[in-house]
């Protein structure tokens, strides 16, 4: 399916990730997944991305937002590389991706962040 990422520049400093989890669960909005890259970038799934944007951009924070495809998939090998192989037959460039499944799980949420999330939801028909 198809999702709102919330994307934000955070400064590399002891609790800059902890007072945004704290500004969105003042704000009741729940994550569901996140990524924080090494350059600070923090990229954010939330159940209502609407009200997160405000909340951060009322705390200084630059928002951007961008389409992705959420997906939850077997939690087991292999799980994945069907998905990506529709999606690139599809003539979609793949630029990121993260997600987790906790051990022994048998379902794993993952994000892909793609060039053209219409075209690669259509491809992998969600």
């Amino acid at each position: 399916m198809i999702r709102t990422e919330l994307t934000l520049r955070l400064p590399n400093s002891p609790g800059a990730l902890a007072g945004v989890c704290r500004l969105l669960s003042d704000e009741h909005v729940n994550i569901v997944a996140l990524s924080l890259q090494t350059s600070g970038h923090l990229h954010l799934i939330v159940d209502n991305p609407v009200r997160a944007s405000g909340a951060l951009a009322a705390h200084h924070h630059k928002v951007s937002q961008h389409d992705v495809l959420f997906m939850v998939i077997g939690h087991q090998h292999g799980g994945l590389a069907p998905l990506l192989s529709l999606v690139s037959d599809a003539g979609v460039n793949v630029n990121y991706v993260y997600g987790a499944g906790a051990e022994g799980a048998t379902s794993a949420a993952v994000v892909i962040g793609v060039d053209d999330a219409m075209r690669a939801s259509a491809a992998i028909g969600t």
